[in-house]
């Protein structure tokens, strides 16, 4: 079978390599003929140069060559194309044709005649272009590069012009039986030689080719093999199969070298059993089975898959829609947060300004007051001081260097108003009963004038209606407390997690802060009929947040919530009030500020925490407030003991009221028991006010009963849990001057009692019994003992025991 693929192949390329043969001595036949015609004619022809043109007799033979070289014989032969040609010059250049030495460059004349050639065999219808077709060129280019072996390089891009006499395709022609042959161009047995050799040549040539295609498919091989399988080798072109097989055991051997033999199937066949139908019947089966078993398995598998799939598709819609509700719900609070927000950032600068207004005008009230009192004090000072010191002083100058006219003037119209409030005070104590109980300067001057009344009211009226239009653009779910709260307790119990873990219940006092400020802006504990602050809306609204039915988390912080209000709001408040309001002399105000202020460190973890900053700065503007008052406003007037015998006398009535207003403010002060510390108090009441003024004006008292009543009330004054717990019979050090002076005034009564009747001595006795009594009640047990021992005073256990 391969040697019949291999004739097939080598039949269809010698058919090719004929065609080109026939083709080129046709060719050669028509130059052959042109060649004998042109020579026929050429003896009656004019001699032609080598330029194409008559050439004259005179002139010397030989080639004008221009300067220009080439470029100018290009231009002349173009020149000459235009021009009608001669006869006789055409046929001596293609005389030429045939003498041109290889290496010899030829003329215009000689292209010429070269460029008419080819057209002439262009018109006869024999020439072909080279490499017009990719075939032909490929076949032309392997014919070249094989055949040129022996030849020169330079030989083979020579320009050969000349037409050959004869042609051995000619004779290959003749052999072969084409017609219209030429019987002159055969040739001797020599040539037959050399044609076989070349014949040779090109079928080995026509053998090579199907190497280069040695990688075509199977597929290829098989359609030459089905086409040319019954063709006789050159039968397409009637050659006799003699040269079809010329060169056949070459090409066979070289067949051999490059192609790889084709093996037939075996048609051998296992004999077909009824045992062998069975067992094949069986594996089938079998395995059949097995993937039957395997397929239900994977069915059982993407059933259970299915039913998962099923349930997760159910329980993730299912919490999707909760979580799109959550989704909406949030954007909806987001929304609602910024709205309100929006509204406080307007607003609460508003609320601010009314504040600040409604403290300013309390304030000067009581400033006012305040001033006043200050004023009376320094006007009854200057009246009273002029008796012991007119010589020292300057005709128009009084004891504070004022002027002494213009002063007067005012201080007239003082003295009017100030001794009309104190008769109407008196008045009033004679209508309630108290007129026997009271002392002067324990009562508080802090009547106002009609005018003071009216202006004040028109003022606070004023900024209320200020405060009630603040929010009348706002709608009520932005300005109410209850709608307010509705929202985010909706928040709480329905999203507890995302509530907490934005940190509401931290912000949820910050938000209601302005409208707590707003409703408590008028709110003053220092007025009788102020409002407690637990009664009010905002107080009973709040009460219960975050108080649902659900268990508490230790850690909820919406417990602490009016404790953190109260903190945020109610102390800022107070601390106003004890920078601005507060009157230490008042004990209406102090006993009042004292009250709010228990109530909020027992009522209120959060106020009683010393780390507390709100609690801190009202304790410090308390104390600050009381310091500037003992410093301000305590006066003690010191007169001779003449002056004061006089017991009806005005300076006698000054020095009591002052020592009086000393001990109230002594009262006052030691009210903040439990709220300052003992070290504090002590140092602000003993040593500030006790040790400083008060003891003075015991000096100046007289021995007797009344400095007795004097020190009974002052002792009154403090508080009993500071002697309670001390150890010994020692009463506390700050104590000390006043337990000297106690022994001092026994002392002094005995000394007086000396020679006088037995009624005032027993009086005397009464009274040193009774300062003993003063010195245990201050754990002063050592000076007790003394004036017991001094004055031979045997009841001192009995005394002591019933303090």
């Amino acid at each position: 079978e391969n040697e019949e693929v291999f004739k097939v192949k080598k039949s269809s390329y010698s058919k090719k390599i004929v065609k080109l043969l026939k083709k080129e001595y046709k060719e050669d036949l028509e130059k052959s003929k042109i060649k004998t015609e042109l020579n026929s004619s050429a003896d009656n022809e004019q001699p032609l140069d080598k330029t194409g043109h008559v050439k004259d007799p005179n002139q010397e033979d030989g080639v004008i060559i221009s300067e220009h070289g080439e470029d100018e014989m290009d231009m002349e032969s173009e020149k000459e194309e235009e021009k009608p040609k001669a006869g006789g010059a055409f046929s001596n250049a293609l005389s030429s044709l045939n003498v041109l030495r290889p290496g010899e460059i030829p003329d215009a004349a000689f292209i010429h005649a070269a460029r008419k050639k080819r057209q002439m065999a262009r018109e006869l219808g024999d020439f072909t272009p080279h490499d017009s077709e990719p075939g032909k060129g490929r076949l032309v280019r392997e014919d070249e590069n094989d055949a040129s072996d022996d030849e020169d390089d330079d030989e083979k891009r020579r320009i050969v012009f000349s037409v050959k006499e004869k042609s051995q395709r000619q004779k290959i022609a003749e052999e072969i039986g084409i017609e219209g042959s030429d019987d002159e161009a055969l040739v001797t047995g020599d040539q037959d030689e050399e044609l076989s050799r070349w014949e040779q040549e090109q079928i080995r040539k026509g053998i090579n080719i199907p190497q280069v295609q040695a990688s075509q498919p199977t597929e290829v091989n098989m359609y030459y093999q089905s086409s040319y399988q019954t063709m006789p080798y050159g039968s397409s072109y009637g050659i006799p199969y003699s040269y079809a097989a010329y060169g056949s055991s070459d090409a066979k051997s070289q067949k051999s070298d490059n192609t790889v033999p084709f093996k037939t199937p075996s048609n051998e066949m296992t004999p077909v059993t009824i045992d062998l139908v069975k067992k094949q019947l069986k594996d089938r089966l079998d395995s059949m089975k097995e993937l039957h078993k395997t397929n239900r398995q994977q069915h059982e598998k993407h059933l259970q898959s299915r039913v998962d799939s099923t349930r997760a598709i159910e329980r993730l819609e299912g919490s999707s829609g909760g979580i799109g509700e959550r989704y909406k719900f949030l954007q909806e609070m987001r929304g609602y947060v910024q709205d309100l927000l929006e509204c406080f950032s307007e607003k609460v600068p508003l609320i601010n300004e009314l504040e600040s207004a409604i403290h300013q005008l309390y304030k000067q009230r009581a400033s006012r007051l305040v001033q006043r009192r200050q004023d009376d004090i320094k006007d009854e000072s200057s009246e009273f001081s002029s008796h012991s010191n007119k010589a020292l002083m300057a005709p128009n100058l009084d004891s504070f260097g004022r002027d002494r006219a213009l002063y007067q003037e005012h201080a007239k119209r003082r003295i009017a108003e100030r001794e009309a409030r104190r008769t109407r005070r008196r008045q009033a104590r004679e209508q309630t009963g108290k007129m026997a109980d009271h002392l002067e300067g324990l009562s508080s001057d802090d009547e106002e004038t009609s005018t003071d009344i009216t202006n004040f009211n028109l003022e606070k009226d004023r900024i209320s209606k200020e405060s009630s239009k603040i929010f009348e653009d706002v709608l009520e779910s932005f300005c109410s407390i209850d709608c307010i709260k509705s929202q985010f307790e909706a928040w709480r119990s329905k999203y507890y997690r995302s509530y907490k873990d934005a940190y509401i219940g931290l912000c949820l006092p910050k938000l209601f802060n302005p409208l707590i400020r707003l409703q408590l802006l008028t709110w003053t504990p220092l007025e009788a009929k102020c409002r407690d602050f637990e009664s009010m809306l905002w107080f009973e609204s709040l009460l219960f947040y975050g108080c649902e039915e659900r268990e508490q988390e230790k850690d909820d912080v919406d417990v602490a919530l009016l404790p953190t209000i109260v903190e945020k709001v109610i102390l800022p408040k107070l601390t106003a009030i004890a920078e601005n309001m507060w009157d230490p002399f008042s004990t209406t105000q102090t006993s009042r500020m004292v009250g709010i202020t228990l109530k909020l460190i027992n009522g209120y973890s959060s106020v009683v925490n010393a780390e507390n900053k709100s609690t801190q700065v009202y304790l410090k503007a308390l104390l600050l407030r009381m310091r500037r008052t003992l410093d301000d406003d305590v006066f003690m007037p010191l007169y001779p003991k003449n002056v004061l015998e006089n017991k009806n006398s005005g300076p006698y009535l000054f020095f009591q009221r002052q020592f009086w207003s000393s001990v109230k403010l002594l009262g006052n002060f030691l009210q903040w028991y439990g709220i300052f510390s003992n070290k504090t108090l002590q140092e602000l009441s003993i040593d500030g006010l006790l040790n400083r003024y008060i003891l003075m004006a015991f000096q100046n008292s007289e021995y007797g009963d009344d400095s007795i009543k004097k020190a009974q009330n002052v002792i009154n004054c403090f508080p009993k849990q500071w002697f309670v717990n001390l150890k010994g019979e020692r009463t506390i050090s700050q104590l000390e001057n006043f337990c000297r002076y106690l022994v001092h005034l026994a002392d002094t009564i005995y000394r007086n009692s000396i020679g006088c009747s037995d009624v005032e001595k027993r009086n005397a006795r009464e009274n040193i019994k009774q300062i003993i009594k003063l010195l245990a009640s201050v754990r002063a047990l050592d000076h007790a003992l003394s004036v017991a021992t001094d004055h031979n005073v045997k009841e001192f256990k009995s005394l002591i025991e019933g303090k």
